[in-house]
């Protein structure tokens, strides 16, 4: 006995006599899993491939196989108890968008929450239990009344279709569709392969600590005294595309509005922060804001540069900026 037979013998009953189809979906459960947390095919683009087919149809046809798992009967034949591949196929996406999202609600009141390894498991979990549901079910009924898909009578069609054509209009248009699926097919990859990259930007932001200690965007410090600290954490985030060297100028600015324009009447530096940070990754760093200088309505500014920044960094010449507006007093 060849050692693949052997192999395949050794398999449970169940296994070896479960349906082409429903095999099929828990072959496609496994490799989903295998690409989307083994560490090198996790980085490839198998996985949004399979990680768009698993989600939006396998739930859904073994949802369908378990609730019709006998063949459908030609239009005009039968007690119409099954249905057709069409409808079929139509099901399993229905169904799938119903149970996917559902899956995730229920998930969201656990203490395991909508994140990767829980939605995986349940998904998985679920799409092997209908597999087995819809297998015992065709199990049950007789062998010519279960649901069988007919991959060789496709097959021998497409085959008849594409190599014996009727007339030479239809040689012609079964050329132009195999041209089409292959269209189809090559801007698929392509778009999975070379991925249009989005927007570039950077982000920079300001955090102060609650009162349990958690970093928020909010409650900033606004009363300060001359020459007593009070911190706050600056925050980049690059989307750049590429790793950046950053530099952030705290500054406090006595500033004059006219005309909705502002000028800076005098400036201080307080600080700088710089960081290499990578494509992706986002940099927090705490600042003590020490002021100098007393005054009402000072401009306590965060000027952000790609690199090194100018002699005399300003507003104007900042890639990205932020401010607080703050009063000042003197030491009693």
């Amino acid at each position: 006995m060849a050692p693949g037979r052997t192999l395949w013998v050794l398999l449970p009953r169940q296994l070896r006599d479960l349906p082409a189809d429903l095999a099929a979906i828990v072959a496609l459960v496994g490799l989903t899993n295998l690409t989307v947390f083994a560490p090198v095919l996790s980085e490839t683009p198998l996985r949004i491939g399979f990680g768009l087919a698993f989600p939006l149809f396998a739930p859904g046809y073994v949802a369908v196989a378990a609730l019709f798992p006998e063949r459908g009967e030609p239009p005009g034949e039968g007690d119409g108890g099954g249905i057709d591949g069409i409808e079929r196929l139509a099901l399993s996406f229905g169904l799938s968008i119903a149970i996917v999202p559902l899956i995730g609600l229920v998930l969201n009141f656990t203490p395991w929450g909508i994140r990767l390894g829980p939605i995986m498991l349940s998904v998985s979990g679920i799409t092997l239990a209908l597999t087995a549901v819809a297998a015992v079910r065709r199990w049950n009924l007789p062998e010519a009344e279960r649901f069988r898909v007919p991959y060789r009578s496709w097959l021998a069609a497409a085959r008849t279709e594409l190599f014996e054509p009727d007339s030479g209009k239809d040689a012609a248009l079964n050329v132009l569709l195999v041209l089409s699926i292959l269209l189809a097919v090559t801007s698929v990859g392509y778009a999975l392969f070379v991925p249009k990259e989005g927007e570039a930007f950077t982000e920079l932001y300001l955090l102060s600590e609650s009162d349990d200690g958690e970093l928020v965007a909010d409650d900033y410090p606004t009363n300060f005294t001359v020459g007593e600290p009070k911190p706050l954490v600056v925050g980049i985030g690059n989307h750049e595309h590429r790793s950046m060297d950053y530099t952030v100028v705290v500054e406090l600015q006595r500033v004059n509005i006219v005309d909705n324009e502002t000028q800076v009447l005098e400036s201080q530096e307080l600080d700088r922060v710089q960081a290499s940070v990578g494509d992706g990754e986002t940099f927090q760093q705490p600042v003590e804001v020490a002021p100098t200088v007393s005054g009402e309505r000072l401009r306590l500014a965060f000027l952000l540069y790609e690199s090194s920044p100018p002699a005399e960094p300003t507003f104007e010449t900042a890639y990205r900026k932020t401010h607080l507006w703050v009063s000042v007093t003197d030491r009693s």
